[in-house]
């Protein structure tokens, strides 16, 4: 370097970017136990070698895998996760290629923690199932200098023959459902009409003019003719006619 200076300085000058830092091994050894960067790193030639390291987020696609779950149901589940790191010697130094066994260590937990729940629970509960797989690969991959920021399952798929058989079966969840609601119905109406019944029973000339009101409501939505019989108590005083017990005409007296 002394014999080729300037020329060397240019060869041992190296540029770090802002979301990476470098981790430098002079003879062999971890230089100043930390990572360096970013910006302008000086390496010596010959002496140090260093490994650039991404801390930005890295995106994990978790293939679909082939689970069975306690109530015994095939399904194929798969998934995402997202981490980044957050220590860079700990990356390089601690495990050999930290991105490969992060992606078949969240395979291995997807499998290991779907397989104790039934798939009503797979189903129900994916939130809580998320945030189990989270902690657990948060907890394994620690030493790795890894962070996982977020866990999340895609998609459940189940056979057809099963997703037909969930399918009648909430069918008929509803139908029972719907049956009792007009049962229900049925029940509240009948104590409102006998509720409504006795009110007129009190009082016979309010049936009367319930009869003459839903006539009303009739002829107005449709133009007919409506035969409809008509108490004989209610001519007496139009007219000044009466009727005697044998349904002859007698005219009142003033």
């Amino acid at each position: 370097m002394i014999i080729t200076f300037p020329i060397s300085i240019w060869m041992c000058l190296k540029i770090i970017k802002e979301y990476e830092r470098a981790v430098v091994f002079r003879l062999g050894r971890i230089q100043a136990n930390k990572a360096k960067g970013p910006g302008l790193i000086l390496v010596l030639p010959c002496i140090d070698v260093f490994v650039k390291v991404d801390l930005r987020t890295v995106t994990c696609n978790i293939p679909p895998q082939e689970i069975l779950t306690r109530d015994s149901v095939t399904t194929q589940v798969d998934g995402v996760v997202y981490y980044r790191i957050h220590s860079a010697v700990s990356a390089v130094a601690n495990v050999n290629d930290v991105h490969q066994a992060t992606f078949l260590l969240a395979q291995t937990t997807l499998r290991n923690v779907l397989g104790t729940q039934t798939l009503s629970q797979i189903l129900a509960g994916r939130e809580e199932i998320a945030h189990s797989i989270q902690t657990l690969l948060d907890d394994a991959t620690e030493l790795w200098g890894i962070l996982v920021a977020r866990v999340e399952i895609k998609d459940v798929r189940i056979p057809v023959q099963l997703q037909r058989s969930m399918a009648a079966e909430a069918e008929a969840t509803r139908e029972a459902r719907a049956k009792v609601l007009a049962a229900e119905g049925e029940m509240n109406a009948s104590k409102s009409l006998k509720s409504a019944s006795m009110v007129l029973a009190e009082s016979p000339i309010a049936l009367q003019l319930r009869y003459l009101q839903t006539l009303t409501t009739v002829a107005t939505e449709k133009n007919s003719t409506i035969v409809f019989p008509l108490p004989m108590n209610i001519l007496e005083g139009i007219g000044g006619v009466s009727y005697d017990n044998n349904h002859k005409k007698v005219p009142n007296k003033a």
